[in-house]
């Protein structure tokens, strides 16, 4: 799961950074692809933080 994770997130970068200098920052589709890969960062954080703590 964290392997699909990663590659979901990196997915998402990628698309953005084409966004860059074709699109503003306030365009929809930009603001929603933001919000899809903060969610996944989230999600990722969360993860990390786990195991981090179920390591100890």
């Amino acid at each position: 799961m964290e392997k699909k994770l990663l590659k979901r997130i990196e997915e998402l970068r990628k698309r953005l950074n084409k966004f860059g200098p074709n699109k503003s920052l306030i365009d929809s589709e930009v603001v929603e692809v933001s919000q899809q890969l903060d969610c996944l960062l989230n999600q990722y954080q969360k993860i990390s933080s786990y195991k981090q703590l179920s390591f100890w």
